[in-house]
């Protein structure tokens, strides 16, 4: 018996040992990305991509409910202000592109040439054609939401442009602004449920930038509206599952516009108890989040995930706005910016007609 108790102190002592000895758990190290930026240099390439084809008319999708013969127009009869890059609503958010670089950037190359076009395009006449298409029987609810948000941001950007060249493009495209507005405050209350995908329909892009405009131009009913939508759609949500994203062509996450929109109509307070049921690992400093991979830029669908990579980026720097607990979000955006940034310019049309405007607006969801 003796001797069992001297060897089991024996073996005690030696776990000491051993548990002294161990090294430390290894500490997470993140790799700290470096931080884009949208200077002139940049503004200046990026700004090719829209200018390139803005009045590029082929190939277009029309994506068009067609009644009867009537309707085969070339896309430029259609719409004589957004019918290039592509379809309606790259053309509409490479117009807020040149709108937003010339907005930052007043020394723009091909500036004048950039503002004649802006004039051309978005003129008195071109919008009243415009509206003859949305107010059509087949095509009430054409670009129903994704580009009735992005007419309005290009709205909000003209608003908040200070010069005599945005002034006379608001005033051009007023009565297309207020259609979108109106289609907004009779649809929101008749959808029953949010639309929870990574492509055009998803609700919460499509409230999160209308809300900008109202917000932006104080139309109170359009906001109040949202606000509402918004937390009768997300407010009881919990657990969004983050590792099922991204999709194959996706270029918007699912769970990251619900966060950003909820970050708009919540205050600060409620918005943190809201995010720690949604999305909890939110709040782990190493919180890392794996680009989207684009396989074939040559693929029209595939280079979707270039898109989510921005959006992603965008998304995350707006729910670090003003919450410096959740500052690290920022240098995940910033390695999905670095990520898809490089590819873009001097790449194929099928992600060159669109993908400008989503690098833009990343970089200037940047913290200054």
């Amino acid at each position: 018996m003796k001797n069992y108790f001297l060897v089991l102190f024996g073996l005690l002592i030696l776990s000491c040992n051993d548990t002294k000895n161990e090294s430390p758990k290894s500490i997470v190290e993140v790799e700290i990305a470096a931080i884009p930026v949208l200077n002139l240099v940049e503004a200046n390439r990026l700004a090719q991509l829209p200018l390139q084809c803005m009045n590029t008319e082929y190939p277009n999708k029309l994506n068009q409910t067609i009644g009867s013969d009537s309707d085969l127009k070339s896309p430029k009869e259609l719409h004589p202000a957004f019918y290039g890059c592509f379809d309606w609503h790259s053309a509409v958010h490479g117009h807020w592109s040149l709108v937003s670089l010339l907005k930052n950037f007043p020394e723009l190359e091909n500036k004048a040439e950039i503002q004649q076009k802006l004039l051309q395009n978005i003129s008195k006449e071109n919008i009243e054609l415009e509206l003859l298409y949305f107010e059509g029987k087949y095509n009430k609810s054409f670009e129903r939401t994704y580009g009735w948000a992005w007419l309005l941001k290009l709205a909000e950007e003209l608003h908040t442009w200070n010069t005599k060249t945005a002034r006379e493009l608001e005033t051009s495209l007023q009565p297309m602004t207020n259609l979108i507005v109106n289609k907004y405050l009779e649809f929101l209350p008749k959808l029953n449920y949010p639309i929870r995908v990574g492509e055009h329909p998803n609700t919460a892009f499509g409230l999160g930038f209308a809300y900008d405009y109202a917000v932006a131009v104080n139309h109170n009913e359009l906001k109040t509206l949202i606000e509402n939508r918004a937390k009768d759609f997300y407010a009881n949500d919990k657990g969004c599952p983050i590792k099922w994203e991204p999709g194959g062509f996706d270029f918007l996450s699912p769970c990251l516009e619900e966060a950003a929109l909820l970050k708009r109509v919540l205050s600060n307070k409620d918005f943190k108890l809201w995010i720690n049921d949604f999305m909890p690992e939110l709040n782990n400093k190493n919180f890392e989040l794996a680009v989207g991979e684009v396989s074939d830029r040559t693929d029209g669908k595939l280079v979707h995930l270039d898109g989510v990579n921005f959006s992603r980026a965008w998304s995350l720097n707006y729910i670090a706005k003003d919450l410096p607990e959740y500052k690290h979000l920022t240098n995940v955006a910033n390695q999905h910016i670095n990520y898809s940034l490089p590819s873009i310019v001097d790449d194929s049309y099928e992600g060159g007609h669109w993908l400008g405007s989503f690098a833009i607006y990343a970089l200037n969801s940047i913290d200054k």
